[in-house]
């Protein structure tokens, strides 16, 4: 897969898996390869959830519950129902189409396979011709500090539905953490590396956290460039507005592209904040200013096509 043409995407979860539809048929699916986030990753019911993971590989398989936003299409929640009535919390839905990833991750986990290799299974399993990386195979969590006390991301955001002020986020397990087989390769031997628009905070700014990947970013011969998630000083989906209002930082797509700067040679605007313009330019990037909302097919592969050719100015 090494080679000129190689892409190498930095994703979350909803945002960039809607992206990534748009960039498989405009590109080569064999030439792409995803870093995931997996800091979301969360214990349920005894088992391994890669929501980040997952709502990649649902989406570019066809098969994602695009009405949700999450879970497979015509999913039903028996299993999940049944245990909610033995007195367990269900406040982290999960499907029983659902249930079966989780349970063949769960089990390859235990045979002693790494989450990388669990995740090459699965996409395979899925039909799925792009690579697929979780962004390390070592156990790494995302907690939100708020008032009320120190929580897992998943639980700040399903359970608590994102109603606490955010003080502060932590990356447990970031200091022992080592990019997984092909993450360091993979951006360096990319031609184009692309930020999906997803949380910088939570789901990009973990994966930067990781151990050699900003250096890698760094010194990569190839060119980086970033969709903004932010449009008018709103995130598209998701708390990454309240996160970064919360942590002190300007709510903008210019705030976003502060944050990558040190690695980027291009930023992609919403035609809504092309008065940001010369701010991202002042930051030494190349811009490109479009419609960045992916409403259908055509926004989708529209948009990544504007990312390729923002590299080639």
């Amino acid at each position: 897969m090494v080679g000129e043409s190689l892409i190498t995407v930095l994703a979350g979860g909803v945002g960039a898996a809607r992206f990534l539809q748009g960039l498989v048929r405009v590109h080569p699916e064999e030439e792409i390869v995803i870093i995931n986030n997996t800091a979301d990753d969360i214990e349920f019911y005894g088992l391994h959830i890669s929501p980040d993971i997952d709502i990649v590989m649902y989406t570019l398989a066809g098969i994602v519950d695009e009405e949700r936003g999450w879970g497979i299409k015509q999913d039903t929640f028996q299993c999940q129902d049944t245990v909610a009535r033995l007195g367990y919390e269900a406040w982290f839905r999960l499907g029983d189409q659902d249930l079966a990833t989780h349970i063949f991750r769960t089990n390859e986990l235990r045979k002693g396979l790494k989450l990388s290799q669990a995740t090459e299974k699965l996409s395979k399993a899925l039909g799925l011709r792009v690579k697929i990386l979780p962004m390390t195979d070592d156990p790494v969590e995302t907690r939100i500090r708020t008032d009320e006390g120190n929580i897992h991301f998943q639980e700040y955001m399903v359970k608590r539905r994102m109603t606490d002020n955010v003080q502060a986020v932590e990356f447990s397990g970031m200091e022992k953490a080592e990019a997984a087989p092909g993450v360091l390769e993979s951006i360096m031997n990319a031609e184009t590396t692309i930020v999906a628009p997803s949380n910088p905070i939570v789901s990009i700014g973990p994966i930067l956290a990781v151990r050699g990947v900003r250096d890698a970013l760094k010194k990569s011969k190839g060119k980086a460039v970033a969709v903004t998630p932010i449009i008018k000083g709103s995130a598209i989906k998701g708390p990454a507005d309240r996160m970064m209002r919360s942590l002190g930082l300007e709510v903008s797509a210019f705030g976003v592209a502060q944050l990558y700067q040190d690695f980027l040679y291009g930023f992609v605007l919403d035609g809504l904040d092309r008065d940001q313009k010369p701010r991202v330019e002042d930051l030494g990037l190349q811009v490109a200013v479009t419609n960045t909302l992916m409403s259908n097919l055509e926004d989708k592969m529209r948009l990544a096509k504007v990312c390729l050719e923002l590299t080639r100015q």
